[in-house]
């Protein structure tokens, strides 16, 4: 390993993990030895969009799905939240571990993790070992986003090339969504719902094979110790306030509802003890002195509780309310995921007209919009009526997705720039899991009126309401740290 004494940044290993010549962060490594930068982004952007596509495959299929497994109300939450629970508690260990071992290691063992718990999932018996599973999903997929990252902002010097590889990258978040429900639900009418799982398992291994043979490994400046109780304490905190949410459906003064939600504020507040105290944090609490790391941060968490979770859900209760097939279902949240894809890569035009804060401020606005555009959910509502607030949501997203890759690795010195992913999706991917429960608990919390299908409708409409405040409360959030930041400089 080197270090390039411009920057005092360490550099990046060669393939065979020995010393890189003159090769650091800033530079990449020597061209001579090393995979070409293309083929390195391909490897990202790939393990990126499978781990997409994984997060996803359920939302088309929940339905089938959760009847062949036995599983009721509270088991179709945790289908759809269990996964996002492994990518919360480990991001930022996987960040951590990345920059102190070597971040093609971290990339290469979680799509190994990923293949073998979707073999998992594609056999399971009852919905237990399918949730069991989708948590391992979700530890792997930790891996992958936080290494693919942190490569990213290893191997790519700040300004345009970074602005492009962050922009693609950030772009197959929306391709992810875009094709996960669309492929599990087309596969799910030649065979069954397992069929897709297998489909993915195949990818994790593909994955793993060119991680191995075309990505060069990046580290950061020292090895450190791993936080472990950090990474359960935080775990089993959100597993607490989800399980919470979901226990709130049956009344929130419940005595076990609010026993969750008292060990979930209990072990939040150990888990940031632990992280003072720490030597060796999962994330480094003086980052959050820097408002664009603060920005980033707020961005992702109101990404993943407004946006992520009630989306999630959408294609179920249009089958349940519109009649729709699983294949349709899926298409329609691919207008908004495709709609994602498409802005995220045109993002890069922007380059720096268009600062990171107002983009995340100006997406959660037109997510606003999108939210009120999609209220009207009922039996003989037409498909057509829907698009344009998908399309609307759908670029707002692009937006956010693009700049938050960026922040995530710019907001931090370069060699924590796995800590900076894991922190970045930590908090998309908490946010996400706690905004499913409450897309639940919304939508199931109407009076009911003798009618399931507009009962689901009606229920949905809630629930966007509740997401359009959590997008202003967001873009709020943000704004206020410009100001703060601002203000700090005119100081």
């Amino acid at each position: 390993m080197t270090r390039d004494h411009a920057t005092g940044a360490a550099g990046p290993i060669s393939t065979a993990e020995r010393p890189a010549p003159a090769a650091s962060p800033t530079t990449g490594p020597d061209t001579a030895a090393a995979p070409p930068r293309r083929l390195t982004l391909a490897v990202c952007c790939f393990g990126t969009l499978l781990v997409l596509m994984n997060y996803t495959a359920p939302m088309s299929t929940l339905s089938a799905t959760a009847a062949d497994l036995g599983a009721g109300l509270s088991g179709q939450t945790w289908m759809l939240s269990s996964v996002m629970l492994g990518i919360a508690a480990l991001l930022l260990i996987t960040g951590g571990l990345g920059d102190a071992h070597g971040q093609r290691r971290v990339f290469f063992y979680g799509a190994l993790l990923l293949a073998a718990s979707t073999v998992v999932c594609a056999t399971a018996g009852d919905n237990g070992v399918f949730v069991g599973a989708r948590i391992v999903q979700g530890i792997g997929s930790a891996a992958i986003m936080t290494a693919s990252l942190g490569i990213i902002g290893y191997a790519f010097p700040a300004g345009p090339k970074r602005v492009r590889a962050t922009g693609m990258w950030g772009a197959m978040v929306g391709g992810g969504i875009t094709l996960g429900p669309a492929i599990s639900a087309a596969l799910a009418m030649v065979d069954d719902w397992r069929l897709g799982y297998w489909a993915f398992a195949v990818g994790a291994v593909l994955l793993a094979i060119a991680v191995r043979t075309l990505v060069d490994e990046y580290r950061g400046d020292r090895p450190e110790r791993t936080d472990w109780a950090g990474a359960v304490l935080l775990g089993v905190a959100v597993t607490a306030l989800l399980a919470a949410l979901v226990q709130g459906r049956s009344g929130w003064l419940a005595p076990e509802a609010l026993v969750l939600f008292v060990v979930a504020v209990v072990l939040a507040v150990a888990f940031v003890i632990v992280e003072l105290r720490s030597a060796a944090p999962m994330v480094d609490l003086r980052l959050f002195r820097d408002p664009d790391f603060n920005a980033a941060t707020l961005g992702s968490l109101f990404t993943g509780l407004s946006i992520l979770g009630v989306l999630s859900y959408l294609p179920t209760v249009m089958q349940k309310s519109m009649g729709m097939t699983a294949l349709a279902g899926g298409a329609m949240l691919g207008i908004w995921a495709g709609t994602s894809f498409v802005v995220s890569l045109l993002t890069r035009r922007l380059s720096d007209r268009v600062r990171g804060w107002h983009r995340l401020v100006i997406g959660m606005g037109l997510s606003i919009v999108g939210d009120v555009a999609i209220l009207g959910i009922a039996p003989d509502a037409h498909w057509a009526r829907f698009v344009p607030g998908l399309v609307v949501s759908g670029v707002g997203s692009g937006l956010l997705n693009a700049g938050l890759a960026r922040m995530a690795v710019e907001s931090v010195p370069a060699h924590r720039a796995g800590m900076g992913a894991g922190a970045n999706n930590t908090a998309r991917y908490v946010g996400a899991a706690i905004g499913v429960a409450l897309t639940v608990v919304a939508s199931t919390s109407v009076m009911p009126s003798g009618d399931a299908a507009v009962d689901a409708g009606a229920g949905m409409d809630r629930a966007l309401v509740v997401c359009a405040g959590l997008s202003a409360l967001g873009a709020l959030c943000i704004a206020l740290t410009r100001i703060g930041k601002r203000a700090r400089t005119d100081a």
